[in-house]
């Protein structure tokens, strides 16, 4: 089954995430300890280009984090700990389920490779 791509109202679009992901990682400025790589496994984008949906898997190490966006996230497998920058921590893992809203600043550390599935908007 593939996903809709046409654009209408009223639609239901089901998820095909790719095999592959797409690389990445922090900008080296950001890191604060190890070398985390990042792969995206883009599911969908709306045809506004303004929702995004799929899964996001990160390699051990912390980064510094800013948020612009609005982001829903499910965690499937790994451990991770975000802090904001009042020191608050959430130390997270396969099965929970949070938000972080635009204006979020702190540091994301994967303790154990993660992989999440994520929905982002403005």
């Amino acid at each position: 089954m593939s996903a809709v791509t046409q654009e209408a109202e009223g639609r239901l679009v089901v998820l095909e995430i790719p095999a592959e992901g797409k690389p990445g990682a922090p900008p080296p400025e950001k890191v604060l300890e190890g070398n985390p790589t990042f792969r995206t496994f883009a599911g969908y984008k709306s045809p506004d280009g303004t929702l995004h949906a799929g899964q996001w898997e990160a390699t051990p190490g912390t980064w510094r984090i800013a948020y612009t966006r609005w982001e829903w996230m499910r965690l499937h497998s790994g451990r991770c700990v975000i802090r904001d920058e009042a020191g608050n921590e959430w130390r997270l893992g396969p099965g929970d389920v949070f938000v972080i809203e635009p204006g979020f600043r702190g540091t994301w550390q994967v303790l154990e490779t993660m992989r999440k599935d994520y929905v982002i908007r403005p």
